[in-house]
């Protein structure tokens, strides 16, 4: 999923940025109801349950992250950028000096 249609559904459903944010992809079947929601780290309760509120799924539970850490919200803000490019470089073998 392209990370503009990403936002795009965020958007849709008027999810807050700062959990915007932490989301790395959102899965749907082929019906577009929702499959899976993936994060860089695990995604606190509140935030989970913002989502499912959001998303009009109360009973939402295929919550996923890549990394299984739990970090701090300071601990996201100071290293996400470096975290989204580093995942993004490994996943498709990008170097950006090439």
């Amino acid at each position: 999923m392209s990370s503009s249609f990403l936002s795009f559904i965020l958007k849709i459903f008027d999810i807050p940025y700062k959990i915007e944010d932490k989301i790395f992809e959102i899965k749907v079947n082929s019906d577009e109801s929702l499959l899976q929601i993936i994060s860089y780290f695990p995604l606190d309760e509140f935030e989970r349950k913002t989502l499912s509120s959001a998303l009009n799924q109360p009973d939402f539970s295929e919550f996923h992250s890549i990394f299984m850490d739990n970090i701090t919200d300071d601990e996201w803000h100071r290293t996400k950028n470096q975290i989204k490019k580093r995942f993004q470089n490994e996943l498709f073998d990008i170097d950006p000096k090439l």
